[in-house]
């Protein structure tokens, strides 16, 4: 039955987050009768008690995830430098296209989810998740058509033509990777949004050790080639979703908010793509980002030598980029908690535990990309003249390392506080109007080739960090818990309509 007034729906969830969210880190941060030093003390080990609980998983599930699709990159690549330029190219000029449009239109799962969590409607959660997967599935089915014709369009795109053959051909096992993604996303926010994320961690890893031993049999001993590396990927990606969904339906924590199939998916999608529209934003245009430079570099002169470190290059970027997305995560959930609990200076306090964390273990990184920069390629490929190259971006790499350690933590502290337009301006400011075209104009017309092309990503990412840093050092805590409160009456005001609106839908 639908409610007549959100006041209790409204008072139901903020009693939620009281007892979910502790007052002892705010408690410690108002306590001026404790001399400063010993409550900074006090508060930093609450706070890495709680961004750790949060973070850890999370980064297992992101790193494992990730060594997935990675392991496919490295089984190819020993088939030789033609089939890894052929898998860099499939892999990050296909289908990143795809991750970034499935991972940000099922991001409003996660929004959506938490706060129906909150409010204790459990049911509502299994309709969300059905919801965006209807929706993401009719969205894979143009992605598909894009990937038969992905050889035609990379050629228009200026990449070599024996490269744009060997990357369809690798393109063409991952269509139903697609359709993996339109239900592995909505299910894992969903699984999240409740703090389900050790069981996600094990299933990941099932799938890891499954996928690399069928990887290393079709690629070595039944010899599918490119073909069969595709669609063994696609395959170890639909163990994970069905795993997932395995345990939804099964397990007793998932009791309350799966309740079976229902009709309710169906009504509202309208409004939801809309509100996943405006998610994706944010996330394609930072995840193209790196997808078009990858595709400049096919533009450059000796295409398969410069494809083939810049991928090494990122491939090492995005593994370490996991554990930045893990962070990711905790801030975003730290922060929104702590405002929805009406805590600004925990939730202050947050992001600076949570960005200095995050960039302690960049830096870490960072140090051991240059100190192995000659000997990083060869878990790749054997090329010696791949290794030379790789050796030389070494120091680009590293330099990116340590932006990824802050910017992605100051964008998770942005979900958590609302600002995703603000952030995808910021993107289409810093990615596209400056860091991609100084990236063509060093690479191409200055002929610094893959070091121009960095440069430029690192400009961009350099000034978008600035920016975020700036805005969230300037940030009026006190103000963005008004914010959250306004937010939630506003949310829980359309979500009372949208609930009568399916009630009269039913009995009608």
């Amino acid at each position: 039955m639908a409610l007549t007034s959100s006041q209790p729906l409204l008072q139901s969830f903020r009693a939620s987050n009281l007892e979910d969210v502790s007052s002892e880190l705010e408690e410690i941060l108002t306590d001026t009768q404790t001399p400063y030093r010993r409550r900074l003390t006090a508060a930093t080990k609450v706070e890495l008690a709680l961004l750790f609980k949060l973070a850890a998983p999370a980064v297992i599930v992101y790193l494992l995830n990730n060594v997935v699709s990675m392991s496919t990159q490295i089984f190819c690549g020993h088939l030789g430098n033609l089939e890894l330029a052929a898998v860099s190219l499939g892999n990050t000029g296909i289908q990143v296209f795809a991750y970034g449009l499935m991972l940000g239109m099922g991001s409003a799962v996660e929004t959506l989810c938490g706060q129906a969590y909150g409010a204790s409607r459990y049911e509502m959660l299994g309709i969300y998740l059905q919801r965006s997967t209807i929706l993401l599935v009719a969205t894979g089915i143009p992605l598909t058509v894009i990937y038969i014709f992905c050889k035609p369009i990379l050629i228009l795109l200026g990449e070599p033509a024996n490269i744009a053959a060997a990357a369809a051909i690798f393109v063409y096992g991952l269509i139903p990777q697609i359709f993996a993604y339109a239900a592995n996303f909505p299910i894992q926010k969903f699984l999240q949004s409740q703090s389900i994320i050790a069981p996600s961690a094990y299933i990941s890893l099932v799938a890891l050790v499954v996928h690399l031993a069928l990887t290393w049999v079709a690629v070595f001993k039944w010899q599918w080639g490119l073909l069969g590396a595709g669609l063994i990927l696609s395959f170890s990606w639909w163990l994970i979703v069905v795993l997932q969904f395995v345990y939804i339906v099964t397990s007793k924590r998932c009791r309350k908010t799966w309740q079976g199939f229902s009709v309710q998916a169906f009504s509202g999608l309208g409004a939801f793509f809309k509100l996943s529209a405006a998610s994706a934003v944010m996330l394609c245009l930072e995840t193209w980002y790196f997808q078009i430079l990858v595709l400049v570099a096919g533009l450059l002169p000796d295409p398969e030598i410069a494809l083939d470190s810049l991928s090494v290059c990122m491939t090492i970027s995005g593994w370490v980029f996991m554990i930045s997305v893990g962070f990711n995560a905790a801030a975003s959930v730290r922060v929104s908690n702590e405002l929805g609990a009406g805590h600004p200076k925990a939730a202050a306090f947050s992001v600076v535990i949570v960005t200095w964390s995050s960039f302690v273990i960049a830096v870490v990184a960072a140090v051991v990309v240059m100190v192995f920069r000659d000997v990083l390629s060869y878990a790749f490929t054997e090329g010696e003249v791949v290794a030379a190259a790789v050796s030389e971006l070494s120091p680009f790499l590293a330099v990116t390392l340590i932006l990824n350690g802050i910017q992605p933590v100051l964008s998770g502290v942005a979900v958590g506080c609302g600002w995703q337009a603000f952030v995808a301006y910021v993107n289409v400011g810093c990615y596209y109007i400056i860091g991609v075209p100084a990236g063509v104009l060093l690479g191409i017309t200055f002929n610094l080739g893959s070091k121009g092309i960095w440069t430029g990503m690192i400009a961009g990412t350099f000034l978008q960090t600035l920016i975020l840093l700036w805005t969230t050092y300037r940030t009026d805590w006190k103000r963005e818990v008004d914010r959250a409160k306004d937010r939630l009456t506003t949310w829980e005001d359309k979500k009372e309509a949208v609930a009568e609106n399916e009630e009269r839908l039913l009995s009608s």
